[in-house]
């Protein structure tokens, strides 16, 4: 199904596609709607474009909302660009408590989220490609964990890529959650001492605050409990251009003259560090890592608590980054739902390859990256750990993160410069 329409800067048209939950057993589950959006420049819509599809970060993460401008606007100069929604996501048969509540228990509900990784959105990437697109090869764009789906297209479906463009987002392929934890902990930590360098008068107010919350007697603006943990997630934002600033300024008016919470900074906390819009966040956050056989537990809660100085009662108090921790299943309201699912897949200690190392040394099709020095969400080192052939990677510490958001009429030029050969990285 198709539906076209005009908007200032580009034209839409939005496409829907029915694929199964379990690509392995089609009658398991049954199917599910996909969603993807395709822009155009409508000076150029019936010219013959490439095509692009932009693989959102996450897990998670629907496809942007585009209001012009930005690396879109750019992108469009050269391409017809494809904003897919992840399944689960936006458009794409969202899975929300409601849906996870209506399985008879917690091993069936954990076998229907095991079918939302990586492998299966781009399978579904794939029946996009072919249905509506007629089986024409497409560039990719892929943002944070829209460069781990990357290499899984290039692991499983190379024949149908013309060149991939990662920005913060090569994966750590041959390392396990508790590898990722165990090096993301350690690049949040810096993040925590250059904000304590750059706003030193946010340590007393972060003291200040979590006192407050000690005796477990402050709610938020939903009626759920605001604790010293919950505090802690503010600094998941670190990873950005502005994180920094961000928390600093959020803390600027967190207390009233009376020494109180303000009922301002209760509910920036509930925007900032919920999960309504956005469960399979957390509930794939550790999934999106593992591969084949493990030892069963949450990895993040096991480096958590190698790190004194991340505990809630430590001065300075830290703030954490990208992490999920079983806490959280209790404390939010929107992931409750999902707590015995989630325990489940924890436990879990066989999983599918999401990535052919073989088959990515050997890779013939262009891929350009960028990959940023302090980023404490895909850890630099990790991402340089995997084999890709034919891949250029630009690494720099003049973004972070967000910097296709931010800067991406400079990144991506220099990203189709390094793809077409027009340009090298050295270094590497």
């Amino acid at each position: 199904m198709t539906h076209e329409y005009a908007m200032t800067g580009f034209t839409v048209r939005e496409h829907r596609v029915q694929v199964p939950v379990d690509w392995s057993a089609p009658e398991r589950f049954g199917s599910i709607e996909v969603f993807a959006r395709e822009l155009v420049d409508p000076e150029k819509a019936s010219d013959d474009l490439p095509l692009l599809l932009f693989l959102q970060g996450g897990p998670g993460g629907q496809g942007p909302r585009p209001l012009g401008g930005g690396w879109i606007g750019t992108a469009l100069e050269k391409y017809r660009v494809i904003l897919l929604d992840q399944r689960g996501t936006g458009r794409s048969s969202p899975v929300d408590g409601r849906v996870v509540g209506g399985f008879d228990d917690a091993v069936q509900a954990a076998d229907y989220l095991a079918c939302f990784r990586g492998d299966a959105i781009v399978a579904d990437a794939e029946h996009l490609r072919r249905t509506v697109y007629g089986g024409r090869q497409w560039a990719t764009l892929g943002q944070s964990y829209g460069g781990f789906l990357t290499l899984t297209y290039l692991s499983r479906h190379p024949s149908a890529l013309t060149r991939c463009f990662v920005t913060g987002g090569l994966p750590p392929a041959t390392t396990d959650a508790e590898g990722v934890y165990a090096a993301t902990y350690r690049r949040q930590a810096a993040r925590n001492r250059e904000h304590a360098r750059l706003h030193p008068s946010d340590a007393a107010v972060l003291a200040r605050i979590a006192d407050l919350l000690s005796d477990g007697s402050v709610t938020l603006p939903t009626g759920e409990p605001f604790t010293v943990e919950r505090l802690q997630q503010l600094g998941q934002p670190f990873g950005m251009s502005t994180g920094l600033d961000e928390v600093h300024w959020l803390l600027d008016t967190a207390l009233t003259p009376a020494g109180q919470l303000s009922d301002a900074f209760l509910g920036a906390v509930v925007r900032e560090t919920g999960f309504d819009d956005r469960p399979l966040y957390a509930v794939l956050q550790e999934v999106i890592y593992h591969q084949g056989e493990r030892e069963p537990g949450w990895a993040a809660r096991a480096e958590h608590d190698r790190w004194p100085s991340f505990a809630a009662s430590a001065r300075p108090l830290q703030l954490t980054g990208e992490v999920v921790l079983p806490w959280m299943y209790e404390q939010h309201r929107a992931l409750r739902p999902f707590r015995a699912a989630a325990e489940e897949l924890a436990a879990r200690t066989r999983w599918p390859a999401l990535y052919d190392l073989a088959a990515l040394a050997a890779n013939e099709v262009p891929v350009a990256a960028v990959q940023y020095y302090d980023d404490p969400y895909v850890d630099l080192d990790l991402a340089l750990a995997t084999d890709v052939g034919n891949l250029q990677v630009w690494i720099t510490n003049e973004h972070l993160h967000d910097g296709l958001r931010v800067a991406g009429d400079a990144i991506l030029p220099r990203l189709f410069d390094l793809a077409a050969g027009k340009a090298r990285v050295t270094g590497r």
